[in-house]
């Protein structure tokens, strides 16, 4: 009902095929690299378990804010957004302005920079530098969450179009394969 499909391994050729029909723009096209998982399976700290379980999710926005140190400012994970048959991204107008409010707890786990260090860019994709930027958004996707993705990903366009006098970074994260690894430690 979702339109959730099987998770398998991409390639990048598939991930930049979906890309382009999910219209990602190429110079913003990244994946998630699977030690992200190991990142992740490190945090034994049982007070950290709901931002491990909210970081690993298959759809999530993260807003990064250059004037309060690169931390985290907004973010919205698929397990709070509500809805059927689609999820309820913008949920009370949450997306009615940029930055969006708050829908998932804010933690700091993870900084702009530290968060960077798990995303590798696609073939054709330039390096940036986070100093030419007022924000940075990370999009994660994939292919196996189908419209759902698509749905965010155009929700996260329009909001960035909100932003008239501020500079804004959005990249887009496939997550596909980090899935598979994540789904798969858990169910042992």
């Amino acid at each position: 009902m979702y339109g959730i499909k099987k998770t398998k391994s991409l390639t990048e050729e598939k991930i930049i095929e979906q890309a382009k029909k999910y219209n990602i723009p190429l110079a913003n096209n990244y994946v998630l690299d699977t030690s992200f998982y190991h990142f992740l399976a490190s945090l034994k700290d049982t007070s950290l378990a709901i931002a491990k379980n909210n970081h690993a999710q298959p759809l999530q926005v993260l807003y990064y804010d250059k004037l309060k140190n690169w931390q985290m400012v907004s973010y919205h994970a698929n397990c709070y957004t509500g809805g059927f048959p689609n999820l309820k991204w913008n949920r009370n107008g949450v997306f009615n302005s940029f930055i969006p409010e708050q829908q998932a707890p804010l933690d700091d786990l993870l900084t702009v920079k530290k968060h960077l260090e798990y995303v590798r860019s696609l073939t054709g994709v330039q390096p940036f530098n986070t100093i030419n930027y007022d924000y940075i958004v990370i999009v994660y996707w994939s292919k196996f969450m189908g419209r759902q993705s698509k749905r965010l990903i155009k929700l996260v366009q329009d909001n960035a179009k909100l932003a008239i006098d501020k500079k804004v970074k959005v990249i887009y994260v496939n997550n596909d394969n980090f899935s598979i690894i994540w789904v798969n430690n858990q169910a042992n």
